[in-house]
C-alpha cells in the first residue's frame, strides 16, 4: 500500500540516496556531486521553516519517492510563487507514484499561501517529469535551450506552470 505523509528526519538516508541516484545518473537535476545527508537535511529544514511541504511516498515501509517546494526567488514579490521537485526510487517510476506526490504537494502548497507552482524541468527529453506534470495540469510556458552543461551535453530546462486556487484572479492576503 502507497502511503504519501509529511516527510521526517528518520526518512533523510533514503531521500539522499534517491537524490543521489539521480544527480549520477539523470538529467533530471544539474547538480554534478551528490549532497550528503547533512546537506539535504539542511535543505528540507530550510523549506519546512518557510512553511512548505516536503513530503515522501511509502510503499511498504520504505521511502520511494519525495517531493517538495521552494519559494522560486528569494525576492518578496515571488513569495506567492513555488518551485516543485519530485524524485522517485529507479523501481517506482511509471507507476502513478510521481503524479500522487504531485498531486498531494499542490494541495499542501497551496495551503501554505502559493498561487503558483513551478516545474523547472532539466532536461527535455525527461518526458516522465514533463508528462506528470502535464497530467496535473501543468502548461508550458518555454523551454531554455542548452543552458545545463551535464555529461558532456549541453541539456535544455523545460519550464511548466500551474495556478493553485485563486491564482491570480484576486489580490493575496498581505
Amino acid at each position: 500500500m502507497l502511503i504519501i505523509r509529511p516527510s521526517t528526519d528518520a526518512d533523510l538516508a533514503a531521500i539522499t540516496e534517491i537524490y543521489a541516484y539521480h544527480v549520477q545518473n539523470g538529467t533530471g537535476t544539474f547538480e554534478v556531486t551528490p549532497p550528503s545527508v547533512q546537506d539535504m537535511g539542511d535543505r528540507r529544514k530550510d523549506v519546512l521553516n518557510k512553511g512548505l511541504p516536503w513530503l515522501v511516498a511509502i510503499e511498504n515501509s520504505r521511502v520511494i519517492g519525495f517531493a517538495y517546494c521552494n519559494w522560486f526567488k528569494p525576492r518578496p514579490a515571488y513569495r506567492f510563487s513555488a518551485e516543485d521537485s519530485i524524485y522517485l526510487h529507479p523501481t517506482a517510476s511509471r507507476k502513478g507514484v510521481g503524479r500522487l506526490l504531485l498531486m498531494e504537494l499542490m494541495a499542501q502548497a497551496q495551503r501554505a499561501g502559493v498561487r503558483k507552482l513551478i516545474a523547472v524541468i532539466g532536461d527535455s527529453a525527461n518526458l516522465g517529469s514533463i508528462g506528470v506534470h502535464k497530467s496535473a495540469g501543468f502548461q508550458s510556458v518555454g523551454v531554455l535551450k542548452s543552458c545545463g552543461w551535464k555529461f558532456n551535453q549541453w541539456l535544455d530546462v523545460v519550464l511548466m506552470d500551474k495556478s493553485l486556487g485563486e491564482g491570480d484572479s484576486s489580490s493575496p492576503a498581505a
